[in-house]
C-alpha cells in the first residue's frame, strides 16, 4: 500500500479547478501537488455519500483492490471512474479511505498526474 493523495472537500471554488460532469464535483491541486493535496468541490446532488462530501479521504494505491477492502466496511464499491483504474473507498475509524488499483503505470492511466 503506497500514499497516492488527500482528497480535501471544500465549498469555496479555485482557480485551477476541474469540473467532472458525470460525479458533479470538482477537482484541483493534484496535479500540481508534490504531496498529492486534491481539493474537491461537490454540487449539492453530486452522487457521494455524505461522509466523502464533507470528510477529508487519504488515498492509498494497492496491488489488490479486493483483498485491501476484504472484511472492511465499504463505503462506495469498487468502481471504473477511468480507464485503467479501479477505486473504493472503505471507512476506517469514522473516516474514509479510498484505494486505487491501476492496471498499469499511472502516467500512463492519468497522463497529467504528478506521480511518474
Amino acid at each position: 500500500m503506497t500514499y497516492h493523495h488527500i482528497g480535501i472537500p471544500t465549498e469555496i471554488p479555485r482557480e485551477d479547478e476541474v469540473y467532472l460532469e458525470q460525479y458533479k464535483m470538482f477537482v484541483s491541486g493534484f496535479e500540481t501537488s508534490r504531496l498529492g493535496v486534491e481539493w474537491i468541490r461537490f454540487e449539492e446532488d453530486a452522487p457521494f455519500p455524505d461522509l466523502v462530501k464533507t470528510v477529508p479521504h487519504v488515498a492509498f494505491v494497492v496491488d489488490d483492490l479486493e483483498k485491501a477492502i476484504a472484511d472492511q466496511e465499504i463505503l462506495i464499491y469498487p468502481n471504473s471512474p477511468s480507464e485503467g483504474v479501479t477505486v473504493a473507498f472503505i471507512v476506517e475509524n469514522g473516516a474514509p479511505i479510498e484505494f486505487l488499483e491501476f492496471d498499469g503505470p499511472e502516467f500512463e492511466v492519468w497522463p497529467g498526474s504528478a506521480v511518474e
